[in-house]
């Protein structure tokens, strides 16, 4: 059993955090609802919504696990995956995937609204169109890494329907530059791969046939260009001069993955693990603790 739950790549839990950003947006734009939800009901439906987004980035990886098999054995470390040593078995792993999206859906539909199941169901979508050919845009040049971020936007909008009534959506410009954001680091990892690999960067993802180290560069630069003209457009148009303030610190921040992405000697595995590097996470506790002083200090 210790192999499946391997497979299942349960470690990666951080990453649905990300659905948090969506329902403390919603909040900070909308302070004057905050008090009609007790704290109980809160802490709740976050959980709950955290619980199910885990659920269905689990089936995906259940997917993932089996249709890159051939792909990770040209990687130095993926390559021990359970399922390509042979230590899980196709059927069932499948039976467990399927399992926990059914539950997962079946709760979203008794507990949260049609707009919060559909962005549940958009999450489990995009892993498949990322995974699955005929589309499969994991190996699409550029392609692969925008499909690959569209799940911070995703996440953004289960966090955002976890509270917002059904037909009030969130500022276009918050996903853009959320998506954008994401869209930077699988840039940066898809470089780092291009630089480390090297010849063996095309055997485990396709895309690199047609990458080059200026375009991923290029990539870079464009993604974060359009992260922060989307943030400071979000900033100017609601009037939120705090955000405006933090760009001068989004600008170090940026420079620092860029830095990290160009310095190392390792491939980055998972963006998250850049949070190991004490002046990033530094630097994402100071812009945090900002964010939550201008929710009190508007």
């Amino acid at each position: 059993m210790n192999s499946y739950l391997r497979g299942l790549r349960l470690e990666r839990w951080p990453r649905s955090t990300a659905i948090f950003l969506g329902s403390a947006v919603y909040f900070y734009l909308h302070r004057d609802v905050l008090s009609s939800w007790s704290a109980a009901t809160i802490f709740f439906r976050l959980v709950l919504a955290f619980l199910l987004t885990w659920a269905i980035s689990t089936a995906n990886y259940v997917v993932n696990e089996i249709v890159d098999a051939p792909f990770d054995a040209h990687h130095p470390v993926k390559r021990n995956r359970p399922y390509l040593q042979g230590r899980i078995r196709k059927g069932p792993f499948l039976l467990l995937g399927a399992g926990l999206a059914a539950a997962a859906f079946l709760a979203a539909k008794v507990f949260f609204s049609w707009p919060f199941f559909l962005s549940l169901l958009a999450l489990l979508g995009a892993g498949f169109v990322y995974n699955i050919k005929p589309i499969r845009a994991k190996d699409i040049p550029f392609l692969d890494s925008i499909s690959e971020s569209a799940n911070n936007p995703i996440r953004f909008l289960i966090g955002w329907f976890s509270f917002a009534p059904g037909n009030f959506f969130p500022p276009a410009a918050v996903l853009i530059a959320w998506w954008s954001f994401g869209n930077f680091l699988m840039t940066a990892k898809r470089l780092s791969e291009f630089r480390l690999l090297k010849g063996r960067a095309v055997d485990y993802r396709l895309s690199h046939k047609r990458y080059s180290k200026a375009s991923l560069l290029l990539g870079m630069v464009a993604s974060a260009a359009v992260f922060l003209l989307s943030f400071l457009d979000f900033a100017v148009r609601r009037n939120l001069r705090w955000l405006v303030y933090l760009s001068p610190l989004l600008l170090v921040y940026l420079y620092l993955f860029f830095y990290k992405t160009l310095g190392e000697q390792e491939i980055m595995e998972e963006p998250e693990s850049l949070l190991q590097n004490p002046l990033i996470a530094a630097l994402t506790g100071a812009i945090l603790i900002l964010l939550v002083l201008s929710f009190f200090f508007p």
